[in-house]
């Protein structure tokens, strides 16, 4: 059942795709001006499969305030991300340029706990993870947005360096709430033992304890609160779904849920099995199915949180004047489902750069609406910077666009390709055809009949291939 509905909204998507698409006059009754700017709410999630939300084919999550969100949105079927993990997507999707053009083109971790090794006191202080981070002349969204007069408060996951020069009090935000690291234990807020969770400048321990969903939402309200009356920006990056980052072979290869969230998939054992891995790491790990359950679990409870940030919004008045924004930093891991789409998390197949993205603005998008434009991350900066009626800055090149009048369906998008670079896989969209040529296999694609990139052209097609290269 659940394979069949989806199959339907595929085969909506392959043909739109494949046709040209009639512009679509917005209602009467939305109002697309006014004096006030709007506030904006961008939401991300970690490492969430592309059918990992009701409103995109799942009968088995539980999402009622992600489906709501698309229910009076705009949901993105062809919507990609610039890297297949976490740092430099979100480097790109708040600077709006490439990573290989932002400098943010690999990862800020370290390994060594992947092998069972627990940092020592004053040791870990030298390693990347704690020296690197953005090149400071990046601009970042909250940056440009002060020129609107706009506020800017971020809670969650931050991920772009973690020197008081790459925090994000210096790249333009006004208040910060989480932590710095790619992934936290849920409870402790440690990174494999080592503290990560951050008051603005300062590391904090005083919620340890606590799960990091109800931390972040608490914070994201009291901003609200705070802040109501102003232009706003209220950046929620969670980290749910995400595995939690704990030495601990129990618990690190899986996120981590609360109870109360994991008791609504019945259906789901908790349990564990013995390990296959032959690192020093190795124990009792995460069954299968215990991996599913804590991340199914997580994802509910984060959409609890954005459910009461909405609820917010109403309270005060401003979801009318509010464009929301949530999507996935990249493709899903473990416990999560990508179908239709192949691979995943650190793969350039589409299952790890194609992502669920849903858009809410009253003011200025119809409700309920699909769209299977080819859009990215990459046009996030302008769109919103466009909405705030301010310029982008002529001295740096920006990689997207405005793409507020393509989800109004005043115009086609503008994007015609789009292209990344990991290590040494490489993979190009030109239109509808998609190369990829890499560690995990190489192929040439026609995604406007083959999302799922089962049917490598490569021979039919040479001279295409060539071009695609």
């Amino acid at each position: 059942m659940i394979l069949l509905r989806f199959d339907l909204v595929i085969i909506c998507l392959i043909l739109a795709s494949s046709c040209k698409q009639s512009k679509v006059e917005v209602d009467s009754n939305v109002e697309v001006s006014n004096n006030t700017p709007p506030n904006i709410l961008l939401i991300v999630s970690d490492d969430q499969g592309f059918q990992d939300i009701g409103c995109y084919g799942s009968e088995e999550v539980i999402t009622p305030n992600l489906d709501r969100l698309a229910r009076e949105g705009v949901r993105l079927t062809n919507f990609y991300v610039t890297w297949p993990y976490c740092t430099p997507s979100r480097g790109s999707y708040l600077s709006g340029r490439y990573p290989q053009r932002n400098g943010m083109f690999g990862m800020l971790r370290n390994e060594a706990p992947d092998y069972g090794y627990q940092y020592q006191p004053g040791e870990h202080a030298f390693r990347f993870e704690r020296v690197g981070g953005m090149d400071q002349r990046e601009r970042l969204l909250p940056e440009l947005l002060k020129e609107a007069g706009y506020v800017s408060g971020i809670y969650g996951k931050w991920d772009l360096g973690t020197r008081k020069r790459f925090l994000p009090l210096a790249k333009g935000f006004d208040d910060f709430y989480g932590f710095i690291d790619t992934g936290i234990d849920y409870y402790t807020h440690e990174r494999y033992g080592v503290p990560s969770m951050y008051k603005n400048n300062q590391i904090t321990v005083e919620d340890k304890g606590i799960y990091c969903t109800y931390l972040f939402v608490r914070e994201a309200k009291r901003f609200l609160k705070e802040n109501h009356q102003k232009p706003l920006f209220l950046y929620l990056p969670f980290n749910a779904p995400h595995n939690a980052s704990s030495l601990d072979p129990k618990i690190r290869c899986a996120a981590q849920a609360p109870e109360e969230f994991k008791n609504m998939y019945p259906h789901l054992k908790d349990g564990y099995m013995l390990s296959n891995n032959e690192s020093p790491v190795e124990n009792l790990v995460p069954s299968k199915e215990k991996q599913r359950l804590e991340y199914l679990a997580s994802i509910t409870c984060m959409d609890h949180a954005i459910g009461e940030i909405l609820g917010l919004l109403d309270q005060y008045n401003i979801s009318d004047n509010t464009m929301v924004i949530f999507f996935s930093d990249n493709g899903g891991a473990n416990g999560s489902d990508n179908t239709p789409l192949r691979g995943g998390k650190g793969q350039l197949w589409e299952g790890g750069i194609r992502v669920p993205c849903i858009i809410r603005y009253p003011m200025g998008i119809r409700a309920n609406q699909f769209s299977h434009e080819f859009l990215t991350t990459l046009e996030v900066v302008p769109t919103l910077v466009s909405l705030a009626k301010i310029a982008l800055p002529e001295d740096i090149i920006f990689d997207g666009f405005d793409m507020l009048p393509v989800l109004r369906g005043e115009f086609k998008s503008p994007r015609k390709n789009m292209f990344w670079k990991v290590g040494h896989d490489r993979a190009a969209r030109v239109e509808n055809w998609k190369w990829i040529e890499g560690r995990r296999g190489s192929g040439l694609f026609n995604l406007a009949h083959d999302v799922g990139e089962t049917n490598d052209l490569s021979e039919k097609y040479p001279k295409k291939l060539v071009e695609m290269k």
